[in-house]
């Protein structure tokens, strides 16, 4: 494992403040953080911590550790600051997942001369997760044959915890063993310049979000190709809406599938063979 600095709690609380006070004022940022700080204090009782060892079964089936509930204190007050840790159910994952394959075969076959589902493949897209946690959406995005999976995770406790579970996963579905954690900032996270799935489980505040965004327009605009975002949660999509490079395609209760503007589903058939991951 690497060894990456820890990330000071109170320089966190600063800068959280800070940002919140510039777009509300001082008073409200300050009764915000102390409202982060009660609800800190809740949920370290000994009946919340209970409640967040219910999504542990993920963790049992394949003797990993991605539950929610085995996260230290400091780096739950930490996730308060940014985005608490929560792993991703493995029926919503799916149905996401299952959701953009259907809506790009529809869309393909509701134009003459595009490519319909049979040559729409995954092995074409690297799959970004920002916000990857102890990497569960990395793992179960295994099962889907990607070129590439990428996680960005800004804790360096989760992070590490994420690359020992990337060595431990075994599973009969697995099917792309090119998988890559990296600690940092998401929000300062270069695009690789090759076709993206890029996944969100509300891993940001909104300042957080639009410079996500503002990264990825930029990359886009030096690069156009097909870029899907998966948005679980979808609590801030208008900062994706508002977007010009951006378009909503689909979308369900719990997620909203966007794409790059600039291209269709009918742009697969510019893309170039994909490599096969390495095998293991």
């Amino acid at each position: 494992m690497d060894s990456s600095p820890q990330i000071s709690v109170l320089q966190t609380a600063w800068q959280w403040w800070t940002n919140a006070a510039g777009y509300e004022g001082r008073l409200a940022a300050t009764r915000r953080l102390v409202g982060v700080l009660w609800e800190f204090m809740r949920d370290s009782t000994p009946e919340r911590r209970k409640l967040r060892f219910g999504d542990a079964g993920y963790d049992w089936d394949y003797r990993v550790n991605t539950t929610s509930g085995a996260v230290g204190w400091r780096d739950r007050l930490l996730g308060m600051f940014h985005s608490e840790y929560q792993p991703t159910d493995p029926a919503a994952f799916r149905e996401m997942l299952d959701g953009l394959q259907q809506t790009l075969a529809q869309s393909s076959n509701s134009d003459q001369g595009a490519l319909n589902l049979n040559n729409f493949t995954f092995s074409d897209f690297t799959f970004v997760d920002l916000g990857s946690g102890k990497g569960r959406t990395l793992l179960m995005a295994s099962d889907y044959p990607f070129r590439r999976i990428l996680g960005v995770e800004l804790i360096p406790a989760l992070h590490q915890i994420a690359q020992e579970n990337v060595r431990l996963y075994k599973s009969e579905s697995q099917k792309c063993f090119a998988i890559e954690t990296i600690c940092a900032d998401a929000t300062k996270f270069s695009f690789p310049e090759k076709p993206l799935v890029v996944f969100l489980f509300n891993p940001f505040g909104e300042s957080g979000m639009r410079r996500v965004i503002a990264n990825l327009e930029q990359s886009l605009s030096a690069r156009p190709r097909p870029v899907y975002v998966l948005y679980h949660n979808p609590l801030l999509e208008h900062t994706l809406s508002e977007s010009g490079a951006l378009r909503k395609i689909a979308g369900a209760q719990q997620y909203s599938l966007f794409s790059s503007s600039s291209f269709g589903s009918s742009s697969f058939g510019s893309l170039q063979p994909a490599e096969k991951s390495p095998s293991r």
